[in-house]
């Protein structure tokens, strides 16, 4: 038996057991019944990844990268709920320390990196004003 037979066979037993179960009503009153799918657009995903990055996904597993920005906004956002300046220099070193990290693992320009996020804050604390170099730009 040719790996074409086996994979047909399997897909009849597949349709039979499907079929079986729509007759005893077992996919009535499944959550979301009667409104429409709600499928992921993955066509930028290369066609011979796509499954592995669907399972990656619904294990709730991100590449390094994306974990690492997940970590940079959880952070911001901390970073504006925090009121003592020891702490919120302490998580503004930290949220650089995840941006020159994040900047580190990319293989892109310079131009294209994310921006450290304590110059603005230390120039206002030292001259009471922005950057310099923020100002010319």
């Amino acid at each position: 038996m040719s790996s074409k037979d086996v994979f047909a066979v399997f897909g009849r037993i597949a349709e039979e057991r499907i079929l079986e179960a729509q007759r005893r009503g077992e996919f009535d009153n499944l959550p979301g019944h009667g409104k429409p799918l709600q499928l992921d657009d993955d066509s930028h995903v290369p066609e011979d990844l796509r499954l592995a990055y669907k399972v990656l996904k619904n294990a709730d597993c991100l590449p390094p990268e994306l974990e690492l920005k997940k970590e940079i906004l959880t952070t911001e956002q901390m970073l504006g709920r925090i009121t003592d300046e020891g702490e919120k220099y302490k998580q503004l070193k930290r949220l650089n320390f995840l941006v020159m990290k994040l900047n580190m693992m990319r293989k892109v320009p310079v131009s294209w990196e994310e921006n450290q996020r304590y110059i603005d804050t230390i120039a206002e604390k030292l001259g009471g004003g922005k950057d310099k170099r923020t100002q010319k730009r």
